[in-house]
């Protein structure tokens, strides 16, 4: 059976997250996914009260990146996640959005190099060694946990372009694809597949899709629309040449996103992005998108924001279907 996990991005209050986190649990969702920006609540905050509200689900920042948080800060805050949540972190990781990072005056420099560092240096420290590293990107001389960060903890890469993908394949436990429509999900397992050099067992293949149900297919497309934005934004050209998706319709929700005008770039998506980039509609569309996955290899699909209006219910009835 398919696995399921679920991604809240925490510009819900803390106190709804918990509810929910304690509700997916019990509807036997097996990961947690919590989003990382800046103009979010924090995710290791959020992460925190989750843990200490939930006893079986593994949780972790979908995704963090390298630029934001040094990898030795990004080692401590999993690790101690990890001894809060007795054994339950799991780390996902890339190179962040570069439009989000530019608001900040942070640029996105060498990505597939700056986390092929990251995780070499995180999983160094994880181990418990003293790491001496000297990379293009970051250097280390010295630096070791004082404290036991009690055992394995998966690292999983996300992403969508062809390099970080196969770096998934070489270096992660798991791979997160941000992508919901199966041939921009095909195109992305050959990649990861390529990143490996020999097989490897229990890899957790993840569907990262953002989700959006509801009876009303005109309602789930409404409610999608912001986070389709940001999927086109950072989209492959191959995808968006699958998808037949006019570039310079990409190019202004980009220039919205930079001016932050969020809910301008939600104007600018269209009927073509939210079908390429999303499930929308029906719970019965979902189960179809599922199980069409499944045979392409997906172990696990993540049900992304905004998932639906009434989040409590949408997830209820994809637990009595799926689950």
């Amino acid at each position: 059976m398919m696995r399921l996990g679920v991604e809240f991005v925490p510009y819900i209050e803390i106190d709804k997250m918990v509810s929910l986190a304690k509700l997916v649990e019990r509807l036997r969702f097996s990961q947690i996914w919590i989003c990382d920006h800046y103009h979010n609540r924090y995710v290791h905050t959020v992460l925190t009260r989750l843990a200490l509200s939930t006893s079986k689900i593994s949780l972790g920042p979908g995704v963090t990146n390298p630029y934001t948080a040094h990898p030795a800060i990004t080692a401590t805050a999993i690790a101690t996640l990890n001894e809060i949540s007795a054994g339950r972190a799991i780390l996902g990781i890339s190179a962040g959005d570069p439009l989000f990072l530019q608001t900040v005056g942070l640029k996105q420099e060498k990505p597939v190099r700056a986390v092929e560092e990251a995780i070499k240096i995180i999983r160094g420290l994880l181990s418990g060694r003293t790491i001496v590293f000297n990379g293009e990107i970051f250097k280390c001389q010295g630096a070791r946990l004082r404290f036991d960060p009690g055992g394995h903890i998966p690292i999983y890469v996300g992403g969508r372009r062809e390099k970080m993908l196969k770096l998934a394949g070489r270096l992660g436990d798991g791979v997160l694809i941000n992508a919901s429509h199966p041939e921009d999900i095909r195109e992305s397992l050959s990649f990861v597949r390529d990143g490996m050099r020999v097989k490897k067992k229990n890899f957790d293949f993840v569907a990262y899709m953002a989700v959006s149900i509801d009876d009303d297919p005109e309602v789930a497309r409404k409610l999608v629309r912001g986070v389709v934005s940001f999927i086109a934004s950072s989209a492959p050209k191959s995808s968006l040449e699958r998808h037949g998706i006019n570039e310079k319709d990409v190019e202004k929700v980009r220039r919205r996103i930079l001016a932050g005008s969020i809910e301008k770039a939600r104007e600018e998506v269209t009927p073509e992005m939210i079908e390429a980039f999303s499930v929308t509609g029906p719970l019965k569309v979902l189960e179809e998108r599922i199980e069409a996955l499944r045979k392409l290899g997906i172990t696990t699909v993540v049900v992304g924001s905004p998932i639906g209006r009434n989040k409590p219910a949408v997830l209820k009835q994809i637990s009595s279907r799926l689950l």
